[in-house]
């Protein structure tokens, strides 16, 4: 039997399109990934990522070509870092014939840590997106942004009560803009130095006695949170721009109490 003619193929996408409406992003989400991440410090950290990739199309063009992203994706083998993210936001330009775009890519980091007093060692997870943006005219971006959990206790509650006072565990924010490759764990680190207490995967009963009188000692409001965390990220010099969120599980509410403060750094 022969074999099927080759028969050309319209690239439908191509075509022109007569509504003259630029598009700001359109591109593929939700599609995961394996993520081997280099920290600049040299560590190779694997792991599994949510990608989104998105261009911007221009008014003249019907639709862009969904397939080339995942072209991109697929010619990475080495570790990625900060540098070789921004290096894949221009591959993708480039694949696409775009002049701006973005790349997000949003996964689980674990970081090893020890009980403040037995030193026993667990994992703790945080939720990292590390975002790589290039826009027509302007400088590329990248952006890391953590969520680390923490134990924030009531300064109110101390104050009013006759004994005891009220915590509970908040989800801190750190979206931070970078002049310069910055480490997962320092940021995750200053939310974790400026609450009432971090947390822990696994303690023993002296560790629990430690970080119970911890956040006793240092009780902090949700504004006391991204107050105290705004000053440290305002003087990091390798941040450019930053924002900075706390939301409080209350444990004496059905509800929760949130903050936000941004900023740029000169």
């Amino acid at each position: 039997m022969n074999a099927p003619e080759t028969r050309f193929l319209p690239d439908v996408q191509s075509s022109p399109d007569h509504r003259r409406l630029a598009i700001h992003q359109v591109g593929v989400k939700g599609l995961r990934y394996p993520l081997a991440w280099r920290s600049p410090g040299g560590e190779i950290v694997h792991t599994v990522a949510s990608v989104a990739m998105s261009v911007g199309l221009p008014p003249e063009v019907k639709g862009t070509h969904m397939s080339r992203f995942v072209e991109v994706l697929e010619a990475r083998r080495a570790p990625l870092d900060h540098a070789g993210l921004l290096a894949m936001a221009d591959e993708m330009l480039l694949r696409l014939d775009a002049s701006g775009g973005r790349i997000e890519m949003a996964f689980t980091y674990f970081i090893r840590k020890a009980a403040p007093v037995s030193g026993v060692e667990s994992l703790l997870d945080y939720d990292v997106t590390l975002i790589a943006e290039r826009s027509v005219g302007e400088a590329p971006r990248l952006t890391l942004r953590v969520v680390a959990p923490v134990t924030s206790l009531c300064p109110c509650s101390k104050k009013i009560s006759a004994y005891g006072a009220h915590n509970q565990r908040s989800h801190i924010t750190l979206e931070a803009c970078l002049r310069a490759p910055m480490d997962i764990e320092a940021l995750v680190r200053i939310a974790e130095d400026e609450a009432s207490c971090e947390v822990f995967g696994l303690l023993k009963r002296p560790d629990e006695k430690w970080v119970t009188e911890r956040a006793y000692d240092n009780p902090k409001f949700v504004e006391d949170l991204v107050r105290d965390i705004a000053l440290r990220m305002a003087a990091e010099p390798r941040i450019a721009h930053w924002k900075v969120a706390s939301e409080n599980f209350e444990s004496i509410h059905n509800h929760s109490a949130y903050a936000e403060l941004y900023g740029s750094n000169p």
